[in-house]
C-alpha cells in the first residue's frame, strides 16, 4: 500500500464520517476509491474532493449539486468548475439570507413574547 493513500477505516476516522457514509458517496459517485481486492484505498485526490462535499454540506448544497460540480471540473477544469462554484454559491447566499431573515424575525417574536408573559409572572 502506498503512504499516501488512506483505507476505509483511515479515511472515515480523517472525516469523522460513518462507514455508511463513504460507502454511500461512492454509490451515488462523489468518490472514486482504488480497489484491490475488496479493500478500498483513497488517494490525495478523494481526500480532496471529500474534503469539499463536507465543505458544501455544511454551506447547505445538496449531494446532487455536489456531485454535478465536482463532474464539471473532470468535464471541463478548473475554469468551468469555479464559474459554476460562484453561480451556486450566488444561489445559497440569497437562500441563506432569506433563512436568516426569517430566523432573526422568528427571534424576535419569541422574544417579545417571552418578556411578555414574563411581566405577567412577576
Amino acid at each position: 500500500m502506498s503512504e499516501d493513500r488512506l483505507n476505509f477505516k483511515e479515511m472515515c476516522a480523517k472525516f469523522d464520517v460513518t462507514p455508511r457514509t463513504l460507502r454511500y458517496y461512492e454509490y451515488i459517485e462523489l468518490l472514486s476509491p482504488e480497489k484491490e481486492g475488496r479493500s478500498r484505498y483513497y488517494t490525495p485526490r478523494e481526500v480532496a474532493r471529500m474534503t469539499l462535499i463536507l465543505r458544501g454540506r455544511r454551506f447547505g448544497f445538496s449531494l446532487e449539486e455536489l456531485r454535478q460540480w465536482l463532474l464539471i471540473y473532470d468535464e471541463k477544469g478548473t475554469d468551468a468548475q469555479n464559474q459554476a462554484w460562484v453561480e451556486l454559491a450566488d444561489r445559497q447566499l440569497s437562500s441563506l439570507r432569506t433563512q436568516y431573515a426569517e430566523l432573526s424575525e422568528t427571534i424576535d417574536d419569541l422574544q417579545k413574547l417571552r418578556d411578555d408573559v414574563q411581566t405577567l409572572v412577576k
